[in-house]
This record gives C-alpha cells, structure tokens and sequence, in this order.
C-alpha cells in the first residue's frame, strides 16, 4: 500500500475521480458559470474598495497550499485597472511563506470580505513580488511604506456565494460564542514553539521584533 493510501486507510469510501463529484453533486446551473470573468468589472472593483479582510492562498512547486490571512483598512488593495491589482506587504512575524511560494509558483487566489456585508469576491491571477517606489508609496498608511508589494494580474474574478456567511452568522454578534473561554495566544505560543521564556518576556520580545507593529 501506497504511502498515502496508509494515511487514509480508516476510510473506506474515498472518491477517486470527478465524475463520482458530479453524479452525487449534480452539474451547476448556468449562473454559477457564467458569472465568471477574466477580468475586473465596476462591481468587482467596488467590494475591493470596501473590503477590509482578505485571505490569500498560495502553493509551493509541489502544490503544498499556504493561506494567509490580510487586513487594512477597506480598499487597502489598490485596483490598477480591470487587470490589475496590488496588495502591500505589512510587518508581520518575516516568515514570509507567501512570498516563498510565489517565487516558486507565482499564482495567488484571493478572497475578499466586507466586514457586515453577505458580499465575497474571489479573484485569482499570476503575480509578482515588486518594490516600485511610486507604486509601494501609494499604498503607505500612517506614513509607513511597504518594503514589498504584489502585483496580480488578474485572470479570475467571481462574487461567491454568500451561504458561508449565512450558515455561520458571521457578522451577528448576538450569535457570536463566549469568549471567555478563549485561548491565551501567549501561553499557546509559548507551548507550541516550546519556547523558554515567560508571557511578560516574550510580550517584550515581541515589541523588540517589531512584531507588535502594525505598519
């Protein structure tokens, strides 16, 4: 047996092809089709412009998906033009794992959010790691400018169903669960990179790092 199979083995009833999807799923209605566009309309572009959340995904060489998650103020991706869009890198832990697997598969796909809104757009292209002057100063916020961009050309885009938001009450805080249950991230961090160092050490590390800065 297959390493991979052995991963799988409890599992007895494992779909092996597309056709099996189809025949259980059914084929999608022509409007699920159709809505799909190789570039950006005047609706596209103004969810971009509201949106203040975006989930990225990315793949290395061998197809291992990352997905890393970006948030600004709304219309902090800037739209070019229907083809193309640019997303500023901002301070984060450097480990820079988007960027590693761009330069060895340099597609993206994007999800944009509207914080409130039943609105979703995805939209997936080939892109570039940039460090145009003109370009990163366009995107600084607070006077700070990213060292890095991406730009996207765009070959994707659709507005996507919004049952996601619906079935998990995303922005209904009546239906939001307590958190005073929730995980302490220090202590979790701490455990998890089985770090030696107390939370009021690491908090300190962190602000040395410069990973508590924003911009």
């Amino acid at each position: 047996m297959a390493t991979a199979d052995k991963k799988f083995s409890p599992f007895t009833d494992i779909v092996d092809d597309f056709s099996t999807v189809r025949d259980v799923m059914g084929e999608p209605p022509p409007l699920a089709i159709g809505k799909e566009m190789d570039q950006l309309d005047e609706i596209c572009k103004q969810v971009i412009q509201r949106s203040s959340f975006v989930v990225i995904a990315s793949a290395n060489s061998a197809g291992c998906p990352d997905i890393s998650p970006k948030g600004d103020p709304a219309g902090f991706i800037k739209v070019l033009d229907n083809h193309y869009l640019v997303i500023p890198d901002r301070p984060g832990n450097r480990r820079a794992d988007t960027f590693k697997n761009i330069l060895q598969n340099p597609y993206l796909s994007l999800v944009f959010f509207v914080p409130g809104s039943h609105e979703i757009l995805r939209v997936t292209g080939e892109v570039r790691i940039v460090r145009d002057q003109a370009l990163r100063e366009s995107l600084s916020v607070n006077n700070k400018i990213p060292k890095f961009a991406i730009v996207m050309f765009i070959e994707k885009a659709m507005l996507h169903c919004a049952s996601c938001i619906a079935r998990a009450k995303l922005w209904e805080p009546a239906q939001w669960l307590d958190t005073s249950g929730s995980v302490d991230m220090a202590e979790a961090l701490i455990l998890q990179a089985k770090l030696d160092m107390t939370k009021q050490e690491l908090a300190q590390y962190a602000e040395e790092e410069g990973f508590t800065e924003l911009y």
